[in-house]
């Protein structure tokens, strides 16, 4: 199934995996979507580089197929991310404002270079970074969330504002999700929570079963777990909340 995203990247669906931190994005489930078709990307995370290269140089045996590693922002080690750009198809980066310089050292290593988005203006900064292409995350999305709006609005304000492809991301984990986001004009879908229950996931059982037995009434936008990065919103099962109280 041909898009701009899979031409641009190499894969054959235009399916990513988002590259989560706390090993829910690591090698086995990473490289399991890639061989399926998808793009996986690995999370880097705040892993320290000489884990991350670890994980790169595990990925050539586990598949052939490209992939991707995605570093968040606040806890950004350039080091990893000079050692990222000779070895991943793909290296994306979340929650901070668009780096040309950052951008200018992925292409260096002649890798894609794509930026997680929450609004349009932030999608335009990444097109004037020099970005191959910008994920759009709704408020749906587990994990840290960027944005304030829904995932269609901000897909829609987007592709108004880029020529890129547009990668949707956020609370997509069925195939009528897919085919909508698809539909509203994204060259591919990014999930990532879905994938934690995948058999490949490291997630651990009993939160694998309370994911698949939650519903988006059971989920919330906190701060809650801010330590180490604080004035950060994220969504995560309510019932985390109260368990950690």
């Amino acid at each position: 199934m041909a898009t701009r995203f899979t031409d641009l990247v190499g894969c054959e669906l235009p399916v990513q995996l988002a590259g989560m931190g706390g090993g829910g994005s690591d090698v086995g489930l990473t490289s399991a979507v890639c061989n399926a078709g998808g793009f996986g990307t690995l999370g880097a995370g705040g892993l320290p580089a000489p884990v991350i290269e670890q994980m790169l140089d595990a990925m050539p045996q586990a598949t052939d197929k490209p992939f991707g590693i995605n570093f968040l922002m606040p806890l950004l080690d350039r080091d990893a991310v000079s050692a990222a750009v000779r070895r991943s198809r793909v290296v994306e980066f979340f929650y901070g404002d668009p780096d040309a310089a950052l951008v200018d050292i992925v292409h260096s290593g002649d890798a894609l270079a794509a930026w997680q988005v929450g609004s349009a203006p932030e999608a335009r900064a990444a097109v004037d970074a020099g970005c191959d292409f910008v994920i759009a995350q709704g408020t749906e999305a587990g994990g840290h969330v960027r944005g304030s709006k829904p995932l269609a609005t901000v897909l829609r304000e987007v592709l108004g504002v880029v020529g890129l492809p547009v990668v949707a991301a956020g609370g997509i984990g069925t195939a009528k999700q897919v085919k909508a986001a698809l539909n509203a004009g994204a060259a591919g879908v990014r999930i990532g929570t879905r994938f934690l229950a995948a058999t490949e996931s490291v997630a651990h059982p009993d939160w694998v079963a309370a994911l698949i037995a939650a519903t988006a009434d059971d989920t919330e936008i906190t701060e809650a777990f801010g330590n180490g990065w604080p004035n950060a919103p994220h969504r995560v099962l309510k019932s985390s909340i109260a368990a950690a109280q």
